[in-house]
């Protein structure tokens, strides 16, 4: 309970911060609201005076909230302080450019200052994170110490010397007085395979190569990439585990308020499109250095994309940034070869036939190659090896190429039958080499068993969230075939599954069971998903995945061996291991698949579910799951039927969690409402609802941009103005009373005001008081 104030004898008026009406105020000239506690904040790590944030009088009540004449105060923005490695948002940048696609308004989509205006400064309930822990009515309190993270660096201590080194004194430590290559990410530097940046650092260190490692670097100078000194071979750089602006933005683009992957799940360590930018610095910095860009942020942007936070087709990253190749792709066998070549000497710009890179070559060449004159690049670009896509101008002018050369980019994603695919910019060419073959099952296990010290590096002082969900969990596989549209795996990882052999498993599992800190739990075994491991086509090494058809939409396909034998004989053996006492299915679980296999779900609900059992079925209208390609209601209910009798069998109480996603492409506000009919006749939980990101390279996304699926060309009905979104999401989450006044709009919207009222088919009644919670 507040304590009294001394002076006034009453308590203190609560600050609500982002829990809470808030006034609007003002950042400077960043044409960016934040809330009063977020000023607070903001003003703290700046080092200026909180008492100098000026505070606009409430619209109300006529005066300030504070209570204090601010009308004099500089704002924030007047105070010429500036949080170092940071940079306050610039006016304009989240403005949305008119699309012909949709009736999009001013107010639909504007900059964060518009749209957090508009609310009175107050974040979405449903789209922003909870607020800070360490925040209790307004009151700050000390941060909870976490023991485990505790024990962890205590352990990271002892092995320090084993870390791939951050710094020149570690190098020196390590008896090197220079390094070879020089790995820039937008992670924090966690030493486990569930890093892309660990991995791909163990396989060139094991090679014999020096690596270091600069993690999160300031990004406003180039001295941060400075502090390895200059690489023998090349730089890489990469936005980290995950794309930088879905890392950075929520789906509804306001700012997020934490980033798993950083010390203590910090924001705001790493930029807005960080390979462009680490690469910028790096050319500034080291103009002669190669600078290799790979991770999910450059495979997926590698053509000319659909940028939503910019809501237009950007260049490819290869066009923007001053980098000299993208590996794209899983990357450890293009990262091999190319350090192998430029330690053999050889020049970055003559490596252009490695599968699974993106190169690019002066435009002037490729008019001389186009028109059958000679040029030195003729070689590597013979007729017919190659599939020119509409140019930069084409697709970001014209929706119908953009999803032409979608199609061409998604059905030459076959290391098998794929070909070189070329596409124009305008000041150079793009070459995409098909993708690099995948791993066999002997390469799995060399790249999993490399010595990962699954810790955090020594010199951070808070734990990294990200380690936490993976720590305790084993990769079992790589791919999936499952091909949802939302999903951009099957353009990364691919389609066809790389398998680990049992015996690594196992041994991993044991190094995880004997481990100090080991609680008793393996919180999951898997990749992409829980159930794909051992499973095979007699078709992929011949011809590679099919282009022309989905493995399990709408039915399984009879030629995928979908058998579950090879993954329940490894479950029961680590079962079984000393130390362990549950092995749990972290991953979510393929249902289509489980109901192939009778044996495996009734395995899993004795042994391997928690209480809880995550699948997703994303959407209960058949039209829309035809979109998003995954299986229609009547399997799920199939799946659902079969766990519950199971359950009921075994005399254990355990339930689905499922997941959904509203505003997907294909979904209109009648579909919307249908699916609250349906969560209400079947007395669902909907919690986990996610509203649909158009993320890079997505089947999805480029319904979204276009309208159009681009297989068939045929028009998608695409819900793309902020009010629609919400008015679905909250539809999905109507028994929620916070979300009451929306749903009788969107119900109106729909013409659908039967299902307001007391009657049982109702959705919400109309007296707001008698809003009713789960």
């Amino acid at each position: 309970m507040s304590e009294l104030n001394k002076e006034t004898g009453k308590k203190p008026a609560r600050k609500t911060g982002t829990l809470g009406t808030v006034s609007k105020v003002e950042v400077g000239k960043a044409d960016n609201r934040r809330t009063i506690m977020g000023l607070e904040k903001e003003a703290g790590k700046l080092g200026a005076d909180k008492s100098k944030i000026v505070i606009p009088k409430d619209e109300k009540k006529g005066k300030a909230q504070s209570g204090k004449d601010t009308s004099k105060k500089p704002a924030i923005g007047q105070l010429g302080v500036k949080r170092e490695g940071a940079k306050i948002p610039e006016p304009g940048r989240f403005e949305w450019k008119s699309d012909t696609r949709s009736k999009r308004s001013d107010d639909d989509y504007k900059s964060n200052a518009g749209r957090n205006e508009r609310s009175g400064g107050r974040r979405d309930r449903n789209d922003r994170n909870e607020s800070k822990k360490n925040e209790v009515d307004g009151r700050k309190t000390e941060k909870k110490v976490n023991h485990f993270f505790e024990k962890r660096r205590q352990e990271a201590l002892k092995k320090a010397g084993d870390f791939l080194p951050m710094s020149l004194e570690e190098a020196r430590q390590k008896g090197w007085d220079e390094l070879d290559i020089i790995l820039i990410t937008g992670d924090a530097y966690v030493d486990h395979s569930g890093f892309g940046t660990a991995i791909i650092g163990r396989v060139l260190e094991h090679d014999g190569f020096r690596v270091g490692v600069i993690a999160q670097p300031d990004w406003t100078s180039k001295d941060a990439f400075e502090i390895l000194g200059k690489p023998r071979l090349f730089f890489s750089v990469s936005a980290g585990n995950a794309d930088s602006l879905v890392n950075n933005y929520t789906p509804l683009l306001y700012k997020r308020e934490s980033d798993m992957y950083s010390p203590g799940g910090e924001p705001g360590l790493r930029p807005d499109r960080a390979v462009i930018a680490y690469a910028n610095r790096l050319r500034q910095a080291y103009p002669d250095v190669p600078i290799i860009a790979g991770g999910i942020e450059a495979s997926l942007r590698r053509f000319a994309e659909f940028d939503y936070l910019s809501n237009d087709v950007r260049q490819s990253v290869l066009a923007d940034a001053p980098i000299d190749m993208i590996i794209y792709g899983m990357g450890e066998l293009q990262a091999k070869e190319i350090a192998a070549r430029l330690n053999a000497g050889e020049k970055i710009a003559d490596i252009r036939n490695i599968p699974g890179t993106v190169w690019k070559m002066p435009v002037r060449e490729w008019k001389n190659i186009r028109d059958g004159h000679d040029s030195e690049y003729s070689g590597s670009l013979e007729a017919g090896s190659f599939i020119e896509l509409p140019d930069f101008k084409e697709v970001s002018e014209n929706k119908e190429q953009y999803a032409r050369a979608f199609k061409i980019i998604y059905e030459n994603q076959n290391p098998v039958s794929g070909k070189k695919l070329v596409q124009p910019h305008p000041k150079t060419v793009i070459i995409q080499n098909p993708p690099m073959r995948e791993l066999t099952e002997k390469e799995m296990d060399d790249v999993y068993e490399l010595p990962y010290l699954r810790l955090e590096h020594p010199s951070y002082t808070e734990g990294v969230p990200g380690l936490d969900v993976v720590k305790n969990s084993i990769t079992s596989h790589r791919g999936c075939f499952g091909g949802c549209s939302f999903c951009a795996i099957t353009q990364h990882q691919g389609r066809a599954i790389s398998n680990r052999s049992e015996e690594s498993i196992i041994r991993e599992a044991e190094q995880i069971a004997t481990a100090p800190d080991f609680n008793g739990i393996i919180s999951g075994i898997g990749g992409p998903s829980a159930n794909m491991y051992g499973m095979t086509c007699p078709t992929w090494e011949k011809k590679g995945a099919c282009t022309h058809k989905n493995c399990l939409v709408p039915t399984v396909c009879p030629s995928l061996n979908s058998s579950h034998e090879r993954l329940l004989k490894l479950l029961e053996t680590l079962r079984n291991m000393p130390n362990v006492r549950k092995v749990l299915t972290g991953y979510g679980v393929r249902f289509d698949l489980a109901l192939q296999d009778d044996g495996y779900l009734e395995t899993l609900c004795q042994y391997h579910v928690g209480g809880q059992l995550k699948v997703a079925p994303e959407h209960f209208c058949d039209n829309v799951t035809a979109v998003m390609r995954k299986p229609n209601r009547e399997a799920f209910e199939k799946f659902e039927k079969k766990f519950k009798d199971i359950n009921r069998e075994l005399d254990l109480k355990q339930f689905l969690v499922t997941f959904q996603i509203s505003g997907h492409p294909g979904c209109t506000m009648e579909n919307a409402v249908e699916m609250a009919e349906y969560i209400r006749d079947n007395n669902r939980y909907t919690e986990q609802v996610q509203d649909f990101t158009p993320t890079p390279m997505t089947i999805s996304t480029c319904m979204f941009h276009t309208g159009l699926n681009p297989f068939t060309m045929e028009k998608i009905y695409v819900p793309v103005t902020r009010t629609e979104k919400k008015m679905q999401r909250v539809l999905l989450q109507f028994r929620n009373p916070d979300n009451r006044e929306m749903v009788e709009q969107a119900l109106e919207a729909a013409g659908r005001e039967d299902l307001i009222g007391s009657g049982p088919e109702c959705l919400i009644p109309r007296n707001r008081a008698n809003s009713y919670r789960y």
